[in-house]
């Protein structure tokens, strides 16, 4: 059965930055409790408390709530009310839609002197012959029944007559209390029916089993599971047409019957669910001959960039911008790179071979991607080629001195036969003078003036 658990209390106390022992209130409606428990120890401070529509059968455990103002057990299985002289501030009481028939029991709430309001409304109790005037003449404290104020003329009334209805009631009590007797006894046939029949079908399908052969079924597995499958859902199906047009009592015992039913084919069909998760293959991301797949898993858009001037690989993958880094495990390989997005596999051959432990990943800021920086192998060559590349664009000067070859001699030309500037000798003679910036400009536009052929000043521009 389920009861009260801390985990439960303590989620339930969001409110209360989920401490348990300063609560004053809490709602633990339609979790379907059987047992009320632990919460007199864990929440001695609780002045409201819910707990309507569970399977509780009993007030137990609340008596030490000294602080208790009001309680809702409203939709339980709850015949008697009981164990609630403890709780002296109690003022509101909801046993709406319960099962109590043993009206006598509503004395224990004598104690109870601030009780000002009681609902009892939904209860077998009260279709008995005099229920009002009872609980009225019982209870002197109460100033609402049943959502009806009452009267003082009510109540001096309840109490002229009540000898006799309170002799009414117990008569009345005590047919109902046999009646109930017979139905525990037929819930309880009703119960051993049940396990019985499945107990057969247990045992028949344990003997077909057995008499079949090994041979047998690994030859007729595929069509087997398949026609099984179907036969069991069309019994499922008939099954479940039996138990819900069924007639049955509206009782303690039907109730639990029926939450006991619900919770079993709904564990049927997670174990279904969870063997068919089972049985579904694994992603191929290696062949049997050891070749690398390219796989898109968790199906996500991604660029895969050649960063030349870094000499470098970079992967953009376009994770979920919310989903937690946790979720995400990158495993970069000399050929390939694999990342698994909640344990979906993203997998891409590289077009060049790389360096795994000098590689990086991290998150975007801006937009969450995935991006994994990977240097390549073939560092040693790029780097001469960009070398090669940036001496051609440097200046004459810089090519005398870093390099020796012969060709360099050919890329000098000269200024004379060309009408525009030759900008390399404008900056050959600035390294050459080596002025402070303040004669720098001067000198820079003397040497332009000189590098033209047919220049001519006019004054007016």
């Amino acid at each position: 059965f389920l009861s009260v658990t801390e985990e439960l209390v303590r989620r339930r106390a969001e409110h209360n930055n989920c401490e348990i022992f300063s609560l004053e209130e809490i709602s633990l409606h339609q979790h379907e409790i059987e047992k009320l428990e632990y919460l007199d120890k864990w929440c001695r401070d609780l002045k409201i408390l819910y707990l309507q529509n569970n399977l509780i059968p009993k007030i137990e455990n609340v008596g030490k709530l000294k602080k208790l103002e009001y309680l809702n057990v409203a939709l339980n299985n709850i015949e008697r009310i009981e164990n609630l002289e403890g709780c002296e501030e109690l003022k509101k009481l909801d046993l709406t839609a319960n099962f109590i028939g043993e009206l006598s029991s509503i004395e224990a709430l004598k104690y109870n002197i601030h009780l000002k309001e009681l609902f009892l409304v939904g209860n077998p109790c009260t279709e008995f012959e005099g229920y009002r005037q009872f609980v009225v003449a019982t209870l002197h404290q109460l100033k609402c029944l049943d959502s009806k104020e009452i009267e003082r003329s009510e109540r001096i009334q309840a109490l002229q007559n009540y000898s006799e209805v309170k002799q009414k009631i117990r008569e009345q009590e005590q047919a109902y209390l046999l009646k109930r007797a017979r139905e525990k006894e037929e819930a309880q046939r009703r119960m051993q029916e049940r396990k019985d029949k499945k107990q057969k079908q247990m045992e028949s399908e344990l003997g077909f089993d057995s008499s079949d052969s090994l041979q047998n079924k690994e030859n007729h597995q595929a069509e087997g599971d398949r026609e099984q499958e179907t036969w069991r859902t069309v019994e499922d199906d008939e099954e479940d047409r039996r138990f819900w047009e069924e007639p049955t009592p509206y009782t303690p015992e039907s109730r639990l019957e029926t939450h006991r039913y619900i919770e079993e084919k709904r564990r049927a069909k997670d174990n279904i669910r969870e063997s068919k998760k089972r049985e579904k293959p694994l992603q191929t991301l290696v062949t049997a001959e050891g070749k690398v797949l390219n796989v898109n898993g968790p199906k996500l858009h991604f660029s895969l960039k050649d960063d030349e001037e870094n000499n470098q690989i970079i992967l953009d993958l376009a994770v979920y911008r919310h989903l937690d880094t946790s979720l995400l495990d990158v495993d970069v390989q000399p050929t390939y790179i694999r990342v698994l997005v909640k344990g979906k596999p993203f997998q891409l051959v590289l077009p060049e071979e790389v360096k795994p432990d000098s590689s990086s990943a991290k998150r975007s800021q801006t937009t969450g991607h995935l991006v994994v920086s990977m240097p390549k192998a073939k560092e040693i060559i790029l780097a001469k080629q960009k070398v090669s590349t940036s001496i051609k664009e440097s200046d004459c000067n810089t090519l005398q001195k870093n390099a020796r070859s012969v060709q360099v001699e050919k890329l000098e030309v000269d200024p004379s036969k060309y009408s525009f500037p030759d900008v390399t000798k404008i900056i050959q003679k600035k390294e050459r003078i080596g002025q402070g910036p303040i004669r720098l400009q001067p000198e820079k536009i003397t040497e332009t003036k000189k590098s033209y052929v047919d220049f001519e000043n006019n004054e007016d521009v």
